[in-house]
């Protein structure tokens, strides 16, 4: 377990003990993810790249009286009651992000799994709204968290689905799979080449210790929520059943000119982008492991560039820091960047030299605020490992 994530647990384990004049009997983390490429292909059953990061959502609990749970997220300074016995109610307005909580909890109960009444309280390191996917985290800390104190191992992609379904039904993003699976499955010093059809992962040793992974939030938050996403997934099945096919993974780049005539300009877009990703993301996890870095800066700069002009879910803020990426350069110390995420805002994702990030991170953040007038938030993570119980600290 890494220092930063025991921290936080024990920042987590001490916050109930302050609350409830007791400590915890659990308490369950699970981590973020940044996608180094692979973007808006996991649900048209396409190849992600990702890895989980070294920031987390830990929950630390005990038993409670009374018939729901009582949970507080220190984050929002917020309280929700969620009920224990089905149907499990959603809610609006000031509690309505503990929704990502009553749907791993019905998760549970629609598998038998009786969920006996808890308090909680949760910390997290996660930015919300960063495209890192603090809502998996949440998600994926909850389910562990309830397998630890209904004594329940679920197959680890079996939780992993279990929380994509709580994102659909209960927070109404239609997500792939991506960040639950990376939640659950991440690997210290890995990146994960997901198959998200097979559901099949390949390990991908980030093995240089010369590379970094340098996070930079622009902070304007996206909320995929909005709708965005969720019209771009619907472009992507309408261009799907336009060529004839399950999902866009089936085309290739010749059958999508082929069939350009017969298509919308706007889904023609949307599937040339997932096309061409997927032909991206597999060379890219064989230019990392060949450790042709040249070859991945090019590939990443591609991506962004679909992803702002063909997906169309870039934003003037996330281009702004890849540009501000490129002018550092190799010669800076920069491999290569994109953003990451679903989109809209929240974070890029930049290849550095190790001995140079903390350099690049002033550049990029400085070149982002003279030309935005805001500020910019950056980070190095390794690759960290996925959802695990704690031992009590």
């Amino acid at each position: 377990m890494s220092d930063r994530r025991a921290a936080l647990a024990r920042a987590a384990s001490a916050d109930f003990a302050v609350r409830f004049g007791r400590p915890p009997r659990w308490v369950a983390a699970a981590p973020g993810r940044v996608n180094l490429i692979g973007e808006h292909t996991d649900y048209n059953d396409g190849f992600v790249l990702p890895m989980a990061i070294d920031r987390s959502t830990v929950a630390a609990a005990g038993p409670a009286d009374g018939p729901d749970a009582r949970v507080y997220a220190a984050s929002l300074d917020a309280w929700a009651s969620v009920a224990l016995s089905p149907p499990v109610p959603k809610a609006d307005g000031a509690d309505g992000w503990a929704n990502y909580v009553r749907g791993v909890v019905a998760g549970f109960l629609a598998r038998g799994v009786a969920v006996l009444p808890f308090q909680a309280v949760i910390h997290s390191d996660v930015p919300l709204g960063s495209g890192l996917s603090s809502s998996a985290a949440l998600e994926v800390s909850t389910a562990t968290l309830l397998e630890a104190m209904t004594g329940t191992t679920l197959d680890p992609a079996e939780k992993a689905l279990l929380c994509q379904r709580a994102e659909h039904e209960y927070a109404g993003v239609p997500c792939g799979i991506m960040d639950p699976f990376s939640s659950v499955f991440g690997r210290a010093g890995y990146l994960l080449l997901l198959d998200c059809r097979s559901q099949v992962i390949e390990p991908v040793a980030l093995a240089d210790p010369g590379v970094a992974a340098l996070i930079v939030n622009s902070n304007v938050r996206h909320a995929l929520t909005d709708g965005g996403y969720a019209a771009r997934r619907k472009q992507c099945e309408e261009a799907a059943r336009a060529l004839g096919v399950r999902a866009l993974r089936d085309v290739t780049p010749e059958q999508l000119e082929e069939a350009r005539g017969r298509l919308d300009p706007v889904a023609y877009r949307r599937a040339r982008h997932v096309i061409t990703e997927n032909a991206r993301t597999t060379d890219t996890a064989a230019a990392v492991r060949a450790g042709d870095w040249d070859r991945v800066g090019r590939h990443m700069a591609a991506s962004h560039t679909s992803l702002r002009d063909l997906f169309q879910v870039s934003c003037p803020e996330l281009d702004v820091l890849v540009e501000a990426a490129a002018a550092v350069g190799p010669a800076g110390g920069v491999i290569g960047s994109r953003m990451t995420g679903g989109g809209f805002g929240g974070c890029t994702i930049t290849l550095v030299r190790a001995d140079r990030q903390d350099e690049v991170a002033q550049r990029i953040t400085e070149q982002y605020r003279v030309r935005t007038g805001r500020e910019a938030t950056a980070f190095a993570t390794p690759p960290a490992d996925g959802a695990r119980v704690i031992p009590i600290l």
